[in-house]
């Protein structure tokens, strides 16, 4: 089961205001293992970036105007993604951003119903609290410390961590099996995080019985 974690920053909140994306990030799960493909990149938004925007991710109208417009990446971006599974915190401010760029290249909309939002995860499972990324950090002792401000990487590599937290899918084992791109990089990390239950054999029963009832006559007969 492949997922995308997916993360985006804007000149400001509201595309009714005309806003436009200046970076996406994604990074890619493999059965909630945390893969080397990724998908990266800034844009030139054609506008100027917001003073509360550029407070909470630092990227100015000089550092954004020699980058690509989303219309230069846009089928690589829908590429990546596929018809993957989508990781996002606060789903509806990033889709709302992705499809109105879409939307202007007349582009098909990414749907809500492949979306997992880990906003309505941490909502429903800690009614009450305070559900930001970093708030889940901090309750999930997640290393945070590189983020100064918002990036769209730094923040994918730690809504991953967040979500595979929020699944209680948190329990680390080894994972030897290496899979190779086209050029024999390895494309997965090494550790694995899941639950995995291995169920005796009715051999191994079978054993386990004549064992105990050989233990029992010992002590007590």
């Amino acid at each position: 089961m492949n997922e995308i974690v997916l993360d985006t920053e804007t000149t400001g909140l509201s595309v009714e205001n005309g806003h436009r994306i200046v970076e996406i990030g994604c990074i890619e799960l493999d059965n909630h293992i945390l893969t080397s493909n990724r998908f990266h990149c800034y844009l030139n938004p054609q506008r100027k970036v917001s003073e509360e925007a550029f407070k909470v991710h630092g990227y100015s109208d000089e550092f954004l105007s020699d980058k690509k417009k989303f219309s230069q990446i846009a089928d690589d971006f829908i590429k990546f993604i596929g018809d993957k599974r989508l990781i996002i915190h606060n789903a509806n401010f990033d889709l709302s951003h992705l499809n109105n760029e879409l939307k202007m290249l007349g582009k098909k909309p990414i749907l809500k119903d492949r979306v997992i939002d880990t906003l309505d995860i941490a909502r429903e499972k800690f009614p009450g609290s305070q559900i930001s990324l970093d708030a889940l950090c901090k309750r999930f002792r997640i290393d945070n410390s590189r983020r100064k401000l918002h990036t769209a990487l730094i923040d994918c590599e730690l809504l991953s961590k967040v979500y595979i937290n929020l699944i209680d899918q948190k329990e680390p084992k080894l994972n030897f099996s290496e899979k190779k791109d086209e050029l024999g990089n390895n494309k997965n990390a090494i550790i694995d995080f899941c639950k995995n239950i291995i169920e005796p054999t009715a051999e191994e029963r079978k054993e386990h019985q004549n064992f105990l009832k050989k233990s029992l006559k010992k002590n007590y007969f």
